[in-house]
């Protein structure tokens, strides 16, 4: 991937962003990629020579990563952080890092630091959920230890006081812990197999020119459109329908003086986010369905 500066950020930000300390070592793929669309990753690899970034896009991935380096200094005799963990399932080698294991008598904690935003932490997050049984199956097949509990520590970077004064189910500080379910070994292990299923076809397609499998809607972070019926002037809306037929006949009840707003959906991920949506035949294919409208 070739790094640019087009905001001409000091000398250090780009040296940091073309060399990052981040490395899933000799592993076939990290947790975080497994987790990822298998046709993004596939993709992503095809033509990483001919992507670019620009270092002003990755200031929260560099923030990330200091506040990781920051806190590895605050280890004590009890804590074991940033180790790297490899392990071979169905000739896969798997690799994570786990920021910090705090050994117990019984056990093995598992903390993951996410610097991250309050919707994410007031929000389903499943991606978070199975990073982290990912890790948990990491450390057992690693150190055949009991893993007692999963959380997610979140360094909230938008958080608002005012926010947390007004909303009690704001998160109250500027730091959340986030208690993550911890699946069996057996669960982990087929949703491992699972996605490493997923990948291997992913991987195949494109060394035979096949076709890959077009990613989910959760994977491009699909919202439908939606069909508000709202007061003429207002802001907020009396229903919202995701059948434009059923808002109509909600409209017709509503009586005089409500509208029918459209909130069109889209593919967020697509659109604002995936690094190689100018090479996707799915994202090519939605748009020119949506020009033909």
């Amino acid at each position: 991937m070739i790094i640019t500066n087009q905001f001409n950020l000091p000398k250090p930000f780009e040296n940091i962003a073309k060399n990052p300390s981040y490395s899933k070592g000799k592993a076939h793929i990290s947790a975080t990629s497994l987790l990822n669309s298998p046709k993004i990753v596939t993709l992503l690899k095809k033509h990483d020579d001919e992507l670019t970034q620009d270092v002003s896009d990755m200031i929260w991935s560099i923030f990330g990563s200091a506040v990781h380096n920051v806190l590895e200094k605050g280890a004590d005799e009890h804590n074991i952080v940033e180790q790297r963990m490899f392990a071979e399932v169905d000739g896969w080698h798997v690799s994570g890092a786990i920021d910090l294991q705090v050994v117990d008598t019984d056990g093995i904690h598992i903390k993951d630091y996410k610097t991250t935003s309050t919707w994410a932490v007031m929000n389903d997050k499943p991606e978070w959920e199975q990073q982290l049984n990912i890790y948990a199956w990491l450390v057992y097949k690693n150190k055949q230890v009991p893993i007692k509990s999963l959380q997610i520590v979140a360094i909230l970077k938008d958080w608002s006081k005012r926010e947390a004064e007004r909303k009690p189910e704001y998160p109250q500080k500027n730091v959340a812990i986030v208690d993550i379910p911890l699946w069996t070994f057996e669960e982990q292990d087929n949703f491992i197999k699972g996605r490493i299923a997923k990948h291997s076809a992913a991987e195949f397609a494109m060394e035979t020119n096949g076709q890959l499998d077009e990613c989910t809607p959760a994977e491009m972070w699909e919202k439908p459109t939606q069909y508000a019926v709202k007061k003429e002037g207002g802001v907020r809306a009396k229903s919202v329908h995701a059948d434009k037929e059923e808002a109509e006949v909600a409209l017709e009840k509503a009586g005089k003086g409500f509208i029918l707003e459209v909130r069109e959906g889209g593919r967020t991920r697509c659109e604002n986010f995936c690094p190689v949506s100018e090479f996707c035949d799915q994202y090519k294919a939605y748009l020119e369905e949506k020009r033909n409208v």
